[in-house]
């Protein structure tokens, strides 16, 4: 018999991918999946399969939220709210999730997965480290209430995947960011060998299904990223060369880069994060599921420049 699948925010970037994960696999059919939106109408009009099960429910509304996990075997959780705003960010990422879990609990879903973030463990550097050595030091409002989210799935014996930068058919923020602070430098940036993880959002989507439908005992905390790294050169370099930025400018050091910036604190701050490393080690989750990680980063961005173009150009 197969599974029941109940996943939240399917109509977002990294939900959308584990939708299209969903159906790939084998060992789940359209009517196993049920869809948790807080506003079903902004799901794409033929994003749902007829077959799929979509019901409304909204985690800053616990009470919304009741019998939404009746009858499903495993809850992926990949609904956030990302922004400023504590209060909405506790609301929704920390007592939402708790309330899910709950929920998940009451009718006897088996596991939840949680897509969370690598954010939480504040800045860097970090070097390899594998999950469970590195402490929580989350700097955000929404790092800060995620991090309380994975609190929740932990203590219900759940099962947290933190990825690092992923990029792919609607990201907003990494390759975005990155266009937009070469932009601004109107240069690359040389000689910063600083490692960052990343992930295409596609083998992401299908480490979460995995995730949910294995056998085995997954509990606690995964980084899914891909095994290899990428120097903070090499990032900018393939976003500039791929996406046809136009950077008049001879590439700069940091400390030139710094000065460019002085005064855009926004850029600043991105700046530091790239210059720094952000490199999470695996514990073996890919090999463990059985999911191939993907492509490394220039060949993913190659892959998915068209749409990054686009978006740009929107």
């Amino acid at each position: 018999m197969s599974a029941r699948i109940l996943v939240t925010g399917g109509s977002g970037f990294i939900g959308g991918h584990v939708r299209a994960a969903l159906r790939e696999s084998k060992d789940i059919t359209p009517s196993g999946v049920r869809l948790l939106l807080r506003d079903p109408a902004r799901l794409p009009a033929g994003a749902a399969a007829p077959e799929e099960d979509v019901v409304r429910g909204d985690l800053a509304d616990p009470e919304s939220l009741r019998g939404v996990c009746d009858g499903v075997d495993v809850v992926l959780h990949c609904a956030s709210h990302i922004g400023d705003d504590e209060r909405r960010n506790e609301t929704v990422n920390d007592h939402g999730t708790r309330a899910l879990v709950e929920e998940a609990a009451r009718a006897g879903a088996g596991r939840v997965v949680y897509v969370s973030t690598a954010a939480v463990y504040g800045r860097g550097p970090f070097c390899g480290a594998p999950p469970g050595e590195l402490p929580l030091a989350p700097a955000s409002p929404t790092s800060r209430s995620r991090a309380a989210a994975e609190r929740h799935v932990l203590e219900a014996g759940g099962v947290v995947l933190r990825p690092h930068l992923v990029l792919g058919g609607g990201d907003r923020w990494v390759v975005p960011g990155l266009a937009a602070l070469l932009g601004v430098l109107s240069a690359g940036l040389k000689e910063c060998a600083a490692r960052h993880s990343v992930v295409d959002v596609r083998a992401l989507g299908r480490a979460v299904v995995a995730a949910g439908l294995s056998d085995r005992d997954l509990a606690g905390v995964h980084h899914v990223n891909h095994p290899q790294p990428v120097d903070c050169s090499e990032l900018l370099d393939s976003v500039a060369g791929r996406l046809g930025l136009r950077l008049p400018g001879a590439a700069v050091d940091i400390d030139e880069a710094r000065d460019r910036l002085a005064g855009q604190p926004r850029a600043l701050h991105h700046l530091g994060m790239l210059a720094v490393d952000h490199w999470f080690a695996d514990d073996g989750f890919w090999s463990g599921v059985g999911v191939d990680p993907g492509a490394g980063f220039a060949e993913s961005l190659a892959e998915h420049a068209a749409w990054y173009r686009e978006f740009l150009a929107g």
